[in-house]
This record gives C-alpha cells, structure tokens and sequence, in this order.
C-alpha cells in the first residue's frame, strides 16, 4: 500500500480589471482577495528584489517572464524587512525550486507573508492589455473571496487610484540608523528614506561612505544633524504631487548648496523642486532591461526601472530655474521619458532608475561614483 504525497490543487482564482477584463486561473501564495494598481515587470530575473521593493507598494505586479519562482526564495536578497507588492500575477510557477541559496519556495514565502496571487494566468494577454488601456486598478480574489464577476468588478472600482496616492511615509522607516562605511570613512550621507532599497547605503559604504537612513519626516534640522558631506533621497511609491515635505527638505539641501544626488522618487522631487512638473505614464517603466541614453556621452545604459510617474522637464536645451541652469541628462530611448535631471550651477544631480542594480545590470554603477566626485569638490 502506498500514499500519495502530492499537494491538493490550489484553489480557482480570479483576476478582475476595473475595465471589466477578467482572466481565470489558480490561487498563488496567500488565499483570499487584494486590490492594487495592474502593473508589469519585464525582468527576466530577480523576482524576490521586485517584491520586496518598497516602490510597488499597493500595486499588483504582473510578470511577463514564463516562469517564475525556480530559485525558490533565501534570507540574503530581500531589498526590505518584507514583501510590499499588493498581489502577484503569474504564468507558471516553478513546481521545484533549484539553487544552492533557496531555504523555501516562492509561494510558501507569499503565503507566508499573506500576499494574494494568482498563476495560470495568460500573462501575454494581460500584459498587452495594459500596454494598449493603460495600468489600472485590479482585484485578485480565491478561496471564499471569490464572488459573480459584476460583484467583483464592482469592489474592484471601489478601491483607491494610484493617482493622487500619498505612500512614501508608509514604507519609510520610523526611526533613523546607520549603514557604516566599508574601510575607510570618506564621507557622511544623510539619506531621506522615501522607500529605500538596502543595496542603496550598501553601495554607498563600499565607497568609504556612512549612511545615515533618515525617516521621510525628518526635518532640516534632523538631515543637518548628522553634518552631511551630501544628501540623498531614495526611490518610494505612490505620486510625486502629493509629496509636499520631500520637496522643501530638497529646496533647503539645494538652497545650502550641499550635494544631492536622487534616484526614481527622489528624481521626480528634484524635478518639482525645480518647478517641473509630473505626470503619470500610461503603463510606467518596471523591469531591468529599459535602454536610457545620457545624453552628454551618448552612452547607452540598460537600466533597472520601477516608476508610473514621470518629470515634465523639456528636452531641447538648459532651463532657468530658482536655483540656476538645468537639463535633462538621460532619456529613455523607447517613449523619450525624462531619465535624469542635472543642474549646472550647483551640485545636484538625479536618474529615474535605480544603479544600485538590485536585480539588474550594473550600467549605471557610475553615478555613486559621481556623487563622490560632487563631495570631493565641495569639499575642495
């Protein structure tokens, strides 16, 4: 006589559009139902950075690789202290993780952390869906959450809008530490944590540099506290035009004069602090393959992306804003979207993209190494 060890069948889900698109599949990670903005990545690579990314926080990610899941999950990648994606949309799981690292799988760890998923789901539909209408608000339901799909749509469109969302204060740590410098101390950074990922203050320390991680409430007063050679603000979620306080606290670094160096989130801040404005992208840049350009060298860099919102800054030459000269220094080749900001009367520069290439490729490793310059000349 022999028993069967194979696991029952996950339970039927259903993944509703607020446009009224459904598409049916099976239950993955955590059972039940969640809501967030439809949005996808186009990384081949490095699921577990993606969820744990504090920029997709109240968002549903859709994953356009096949397969996802096959290096199961491990203590040593996590960007955060948990998993922020609101759901997660897949095609086919892996059945049986493999690599050296992985301690479990990939939906033990969503259940683990009560993240609502789905799988089986035609990813390639649903990504062009997006592509053509527009990220969206979305509902994954499973398990008695499921319901007639006029009910589902229904909670669905009741569910807030990305738009208008204030949610940096919600991922940003409440309590200021520190990332101590790897050997020789050079420089001290103050970082305003707006969702910042941990290979950020790492890649900092590996150049001789203390981190001091700052709430997103911090005042003036708390960033020069710390007697800053530079400031740094983080990527985060959510829309730039609700981000008032961000905003002054990069007016004040620009008015003292101090470098500044900002990435994703911290990009848009700049932007409106140089009175640019924003504006939200139809579908947004998500995944680790997005072509920018900078446009001093003419240099192509494939780039890790992670934004819905974008800088309104022109394209055809500096600007004149309250703190002096500024142009756009990167773009990105497929849609022309402002990548990067740089001005030329002070020491201050910011990229839409995130160089510290957690997952991705390391292009852009560059730009810690001109924040370093900047320090090195101010202090000169």
């Amino acid at each position: 006589m022999t028993t069967s060890t194979r696991k029952p069948a996950p339970a039927p889900a259903v993944l509703v559009l607020e446009d009224g698109r459904v598409f049916r599949g099976r239950a993955y990670g955590a059972v039940g139902e969640t809501f967030g903005e439809a949005v996808f990545s186009t990384g081949m690579t490095g699921y577990q950075e993606t969820l744990t990314d504090p920029s997709y926080h109240r968002q549903v990610v859709v994953m356009t690789a096949p397969h996802v899941g096959n290096t199961g999950v491990n203590d040593d990648d996590p960007e955060s202290r948990r998993v922020w994606v609101a759901g997660y949309v897949v095609r086919d799981p892996a059945r049986v993780p493999s690599n050296w690292r992985s301690v479990r799988t990939l939906d033990e760890e969503l259940a683990a952390q009560d993240v609502v998923g789905i799988s089986g789901v035609d990813t390639r539909a649903l990504t062009r869906h997006l592509r053509e209408r527009g990220a969206m608000r979305v509902g994954i339901f499973s398990g008695d959450a499921v319901d007639t799909d006029a009910a589902l749509l229904a909670k669905v469109r009741q569910a807030p809008q990305m738009k208008g969302a204030d949610l940096c204060g919600e991922v940003a740590t409440d309590a200021p530490y520190v990332v101590p410098a790897i050997g020789e101390k050079r420089f001290t950074v103050a970082a305003v944590d707006l969702g910042i990922k941990g290979m950020t203050p790492q890649r900092m320390a590996e150049r001789g540099i203390e981190v001091h991680v700052l709430p997103a409430t911090s005042s003036v007063e708390d960033l020069y506290a710390v007697a800053p050679d530079g400031v740094f603000f983080s990527n985060g979620p959510g829309d730039p035009a609700t981000a008032e306080h961000p905003v002054s606290l990069v007016r004040a670094v620009l008015e003292r004069g101090t470098p500044l160096f900002g990435i994703c989130f911290g990009n848009q801040l700049l932007g409106r602090a140089l009175g640019f404005g924003t504006f939200k992208l139809k579908y947004g840049h998500r995944g680790i393959n997005q072509p920018v350009q900078d446009r001093a060298t003419g240099k192509v860099e494939i780039t890790a992306h992670n934004h819905g919102f974008a800088v309104d800054a022109p394209l055809d030459g500096p600007s004149d804003t309250p703190y002096g000269r500024a142009e756009v220094s990167h773009v990105c080749l497929n849609d022309d979207v402002v990548e990067g900001l740089r001005l030329l009367d002070r020491p201050a520069f910011s990229v839409q993209y995130h160089p510290e290439a957690a997952a991705g490729p390391h292009d852009a490793a560059y730009l810690f190494d001109r924040f370093v310059s900047l320090m090195e000349g101010q202090r000169a």
